[in-house]
């Protein structure tokens, strides 16, 4: 893999119940430096067993942010970074940030491409499946920076 992926900071938060890991990576605007990326922070949350059974929509969300943050927010400008911050309560819940530097966007402007007017677009998608895997998805900052949150005591689609 041509791109990097800078570990900034592991540590523990041992004032919070339970074990617990905070993780941040700088990755390059390259679609390639995704997998490295998420490969990584899947092996650290299925490490601590945070959301049992529930890793592969923490997996996928991980991918499309990611996706979402070279493509459309840093348009694959290499020199441009994307940050990635994760907090793991282990047997918990998992936490993810990802900022990208683009120019940020409306959220509420993304059509719903469960509209029928949008069935054959090709935006939104990753969002509407963010929404469908996660228990929490938020954008801050203009849209530059998505907060996801995924709970292992209950599932997303048990709340349905």
């Amino acid at each position: 893999m041509n791109s990097e992926i800078n570990i900034i900071s592991l540590s523990s938060e041992p004032h919070l119940a339970g074990p617990n890991a905070v993780l941040a990576i700088t990755m390059r605007s390259e679609l390639n430096a995704i997998s490295g990326a998420v490969d990584w922070l899947m092996a650290m949350i299925q490490e601590c067993h945070c959301v049992p059974g529930q890793e592969r929509d923490v997996e996928i969300a991980l991918r499309e942010a990611l996706a979402n943050a070279v493509l459309h927010g840093n348009h694959q400008d290499a020199e441009k970074k994307i940050q990635i911050s994760c907090r793991i309560q282990c047997g918990g819940e998992v936490s993810i940030i990802v900022r990208d530097e683009g120019k940020g966007f409306d959220p509420a402007k993304v059509p719903d491409p469960t509209a029928i007017d949008n069935i054959e677009s090709e935006h939104g998608r990753g969002i509407y499946l963010m929404r469908a895997l996660m228990d929490e998805i938020r954008f801050e900052q203009g849209g530059t920076e998505l907060h996801m949150r995924k709970s292992g005591s209950h599932s997303n689609r048990d709340r349905r």
